[in-house]
């Protein structure tokens, strides 16, 4: 198949190359030309442009920061809706508001084009693996048709409903793994303020009911002081942000996300917005710092 993929991040050039791995020929784009020039060196074709690249491809993948990027890069001036075919099928992967993953659907129903929203959880080691979430919104038949297209990107590929369904999933995995690295994180600053040692907790407790794929992910990268991003805070903090607002449409108190986000503003304002989420843990430590010195 020929597919266009938009968005050449820290997450789409993994998951583009991997389906170039598998033998399909790609044209991509990015706002960024170094971005386009590695791919365009790696075998991939160069696109001048969303509707440039959408002219020329079967299916158009996009994976872009936030909603307004990807309302530009498909309904904005030359992007996708400018050059795409009837039959095309057009794929958001990226992490954006319910809200507008079904403004976008709308648009592309009313050119008569396929269109789903796909976004993933698993970082940057999942997307180079190959072995993502996929959480699936869109129709059934054009979900089944874009499956073995998705599986090589994806471990787990799941249907969650109609166009937006697949966000909305996406934001309820966001909360979760906040709230858990945060919880994470008091537990670890407890232990160690006990004088106990935090690889001994995070072993001890790994095999039990607080174990999980989080706790596995994330609490060695904090005893090794590894904040490397993986997922970025700023990405985490956008996400939080989008299920606050969805949750504010819809009449839902989510008050462990909004606290969790306050810890994700401040972060971010004091320089740690391109860490890993599991940094979330030095804003607990550092809290813990302030208290100890003014008691």
């Amino acid at each position: 198949m020929k597919i266009g993929f938009i968005g050449l991040g820290i997450m789409g050039k993994p998951m583009a190359r991997n389906l170039l791995k598998d033998g399909h020929s790609l044209v991509v784009y990015d706002v960024v030309p170094a971005m386009v020039d590695a791919m365009a060196g790696a075998g991939m074709e160069r696109g001048e442009s969303c509707a440039d690249v959408a002219r020329r491809s079967q299916l158009v993948i996009t994976m872009l920061p936030d909603g307004p990027e990807v309302e530009q890069a498909i309904l904005g001036p030359g992007g996708v809706l400018e050059g795409v075919q009837a039959d095309c099928t057009v794929v958001d992967m990226s992490s954006i508001s319910p809200m507008v993953s079904q403004k976008v659907g709308r648009a592309c129903a009313a050119k008569g084009v396929a269109f789903l929203d796909a976004p993933v959880s698993g970082g940057e080691p999942k997307a180079i693996d190959g072995t993502l979430a996929i959480m699936v919104g869109g129709e059934k038949d054009v979900f089944e048709k874009m499956v073995p297209i998705l599986r090589l990107m994806g471990s787990t590929v799941t249907l969650t409903g109609g166009v937006g369904a697949g966000n909305v999933t996406k934001l309820a995995n966001q909360i979760m793994v906040a709230c858990n690295i945060a919880a994470m994180g008091e537990a670890l600053e407890l232990a160690r303020s006990c004088g106990v040692d935090s690889e001994v907790v995070f072993n001890a407790v790994k095999a039990g009911l607080a174990g999980s794929t989080v706790l596995n992910a994330k609490a060695p990268m904090v005893i090794a002081r590894n904040f490397k991003p993986g997922f970025r805070i700023r990405l985490h903090k956008k996400d939080l942000r989008n299920a606050l607002l969805t949750a504010e449409s819809k009449g839902v108190v989510l008050p462990l996300t909004s606290v969790v986000q306050q810890m994700l503003t401040a972060l971010v304002n004091h320089g740690k917005g391109d860490l890993d989420h599991s940094a979330i843990v030095t804003y607990i430590e550092d809290m813990s710092s302030i208290w100890s010195a003014a008691t």
